[in-house]
């Protein structure tokens, strides 16, 4: 196996020009399960972990752009915490410590697995992923990159670069159920955003579809039972109503982690809860 360990974003894009075929390595999290387990035998590997350009996020105007070495551990930190709460919720969820200071926003979005945990976090907030090649670099919304289970629509030879999620105008929950309280594979996951700028709701989940899920008819109904002047619901059959049209909106399967009935169940739940907990 050969390793190359670039030091500038231009050398890995180069690397990748040269040999499409090459396995990339950001926290290496996803990729050493592979590894380990035989599904994955790479013949030449591209690490970023030496990349400092995919590192960090800055603020620009209403938007955050996030570096794909963005690590779960620098999400949670309570300055970017505020700017995208519903991601460092996500975030405090990943795994171990061990894994939480390894693992990559950019990472999670190209291994492209259903219970991706930042996933549905960044499908309620429409995010645009920026994907580079040494034939320059291409915005694509989320919903356009990831395509089924473990498929996105990137070439060989690209590389997420960054990600654009807007700054918190409302009150964002993320919520997650496992086979046991924490280092766990998502069973089934909500994230909800609201904006209370805009006047919208946007639900997404993770774990019952093959990509991320939008609940766009909960959300309608939603958008139209909410006092914006309070930026309040009263109705509590509104989060039920919600609730059932989250879970309603899943196409979950049975796996060995759980039931498809127990998966839309949960989904329920915590549709139920996160609108309740926002609003």
């Amino acid at each position: 196996m050969t390793v190359a360990v670039p030091k500038s974003l231009g050398e890995a894009l180069g690397l990748l020009a040269e040999d499409p075929q090459a396995h990339v390595l950001a926290g290496g999290t996803d990729f050493m399960v592979e590894v380990n387990y035989g599904h994955r035998q790479p013949g030449t590997v591209v690490s970023l972990r030496r990349v400092d350009e995919l590192r960090g996020w800055r603020r620009d105007g209403d938007t955050l752009v996030l570096g794909a070495g963005l690590r779960y551990v620098e999400m949670m930190a309570s300055d970017l915490a505020q700017l995208a709460p519903a991601l460092a919720q996500a975030a405090r969820t990943v795994g171990s410590p061990q894994i939480r200071n390894t693992g990559t926003l950019g990472g999670n979005g190209a291994t492209a697995s259903p219970a991706g945990d930042t996933l549905p976090v960044l499908a309620a907030l429409d995010a645009v992923v920026t994907v580079a090649s040494t034939d320059g670099e291409r915005s694509v919304p989320l919903d356009e990159l990831i395509v089924g289970v473990k498929r996105t629509t990137m070439e060989p030879h690209e590389l997420i670069i960054a990600v654009r999620i807007p700054v918190a105008a409302g009150p964002q929950e993320f919520l997650k159920i496992g086979t046991r309280n924490a280092m766990v594979i998502s069973v089934a996951s909500v994230a909800l955003v609201v904006d209370l700028n805009r006047h919208t709701v946007a639900c997404a989940l993770g774990s019952v579809a093959t990509t991320p899920r939008r609940c766009t008819e909960a959300e309608a109904m939603a958008i139209d039972e909410i006092d914006w002047k309070l930026g309040r619901i009263d109705d509590p059959r509104v989060y039920e109503t919600f609730g059932s049209m989250c879970a309603a909106a899943a196409s979950p399967i049975d796996d060995h982690r759980s039931t498809a009935d127990y998966r839309r169940h949960g989904v329920g739940v915590m549709a139920r809860r996160a609108l309740m907990r926002a609003l």
